[in-house]
């Protein structure tokens, strides 16, 4: 429905609302019971053990186990090396989820600050709501420095300004209006619509919620995220190809000296406990702790700039950057202008 091309009286008829008291008591049970709550559904997360699982799915660390069961199998008396090969993938295994759980807790703490209350108009009253009860159909009301808490339809403009650089990347703020609009328009031209988590910057307004949680357009963006495909970043492409390498020469390695061995007159269990050896030695098994210590030195650093990291090899794919080619500056900026050097008759001053 657009409702950008409805008159305000129209949209109410088409919500069930009244454009003076809003909703009623069965009219929020039925709106609620209808479209859930105004919150977006999260991904479905692994729990801490399949996570852990699965860190150890990289070819290096497959390789780097299998040698050390293969070890432990031909001499049960050589154990300690397995043993430090066992320890040094579980530390690996560890840091790793450690990381990204600090980073979701840090992410929930985000999302607990992004859902403020709401302001809305119902029976005739103005209540103060969080913002996850607010129904399709609610009047939502709107003043300097709210956040914008659902997708709604204006229906009373006092000089509203709206800054919705989040969703379009304009970084000026967008004045709006009661009056319908006709034609199909772009989401940056519905200037009679507030859309959700966007922020009201000047003047006060009233809008009629027309949709709630997934169907608002911060929710489309939020699916698009959800259900897009994980991309691997260039670090995990080298190890993954050196870890290839690394296995595939080994293998070589270990049946061409299993069959001089052999040749040269040695029992096959001799041979065979020397090409294991020799696959063991050849195998870097500190190399995935490594950059797993590493990476995690990077993200530490990264919280210190107030940047959050949840996979741990983003850092080494956001390090790799050297030019961001943008056509927008309030999104990528705090969308304000800040005094640097201050110029006087005689002398040019740095305020830093």
């Amino acid at each position: 429905m657009k409702f950008y091309n409805l008159s305000s009286e129209e949209t109410a008829k088409e919500l069930g609302s009244d454009l003076l008291k809003g909703l009623d008591e069965s009219a929020i049970k039925a709106s609620f019971e209808k479209y859930g709550p105004n919150a977006l559904k999260e991904a479905k997360k692994d729990s801490l053990f399949i996570k852990f699982l699965k860190e150890f799915t990289d070819p290096l660390i497959i390789i780097l186990l299998v040698a050390a069961v293969v070890s432990v199998i031909v001499d049960p008396h050589e154990w300690i090396e397995s043993l430090i090969i066992l320890v040094v993938v579980l530390i690996n295994a560890i840091l790793g989820v450690y990381q990204e759980a600090n980073a979701e807790k840090a992410l929930e703490a985000l999302k607990q600050l992004s859902s403020p209350n709401a302001k809305v108009i119902r029976n005739g009253e103005k209540v103060v709501i969080p913002s996850s009860e607010v129904c399709v159909g609610d009047l939502l009301v709107i003043e300097a420095g709210d956040y914008i808490a659902s997708d709604a339809r204006v229906i009373e403009a006092y000089q509203l300004q709206v800054d919705e650089s989040a969703l379009t990347g304009e970084s000026l703020p967008v004045e709006k209006m009661s009056d319908k609009i006709e034609g199909e328009q772009a989401l940056g031209d519905q200037k009679n619509m507030v859309f959700a988590s966007t922020m009201c910057t000047y003047g006060r307004g009233v809008a009629l919620v027309t949709s709630v949680g997934m169907e608002n357009e911060v929710g489309k963006i939020a699916d698009m995220l959800q259900n897009s495909e994980e991309t691997v970043t260039p670090l995990q492409i080298k190890l993954t190809q050196i870890s290839s390498v690394i296995g595939v020469m080994c293998i070589a390695i270990c049946v061409v000296v299993f069959g001089l061995e052999m040749f040269d007159g040695m029992g096959v269990l001799d041979a065979f406990k020397t090409a294991v050896a020799l696959a063991v030695a050849a195998i870097p098994e500190g190399l995935a702790t490594v950059v797993t210590i590493v990476l995690s030195i990077g993200v530490t650093k990264m919280v210190k700039h107030n940047s959050i990291v949840r996979k741990l090899p983003s850092v080494e794919t956001l390090g790799s950057c050297t030019v961001i080619c943008s056509d927008k500056t309030g999104t990528l900026t705090q969308n304000k202008m800040t005094v640097t050097n201050v110029y006087t008759v005689s002398e040019k001053e740095s305020l830093f």
